[in-house]
């Protein structure tokens, strides 16, 4: 990777993090893909596979 590239790559993994974390904070749960799954990170910590909006 070039300089640029490991730049751009770190400045989006903080804005990722930062984001997750105002989630946590606003009571919103971080959604992924796992294993072509979706599971919902909840405020607690808790991994679901179900979540009720």
């Amino acid at each position: 990777m070039t300089d640029l590239s490991l730049e751009i790559l770190k400045l989006g993994n903080k804005a990722v993090k930062k984001a997750q974390e105002n989630n946590r904070k606003n009571g919103i749960p971080n959604v992924y893909c796992i294993n072509g799954k979706i599971v919902f990170e909840l405020p607690n910590g808790e991994l679901s596979t179900q979540y009720n909006f």
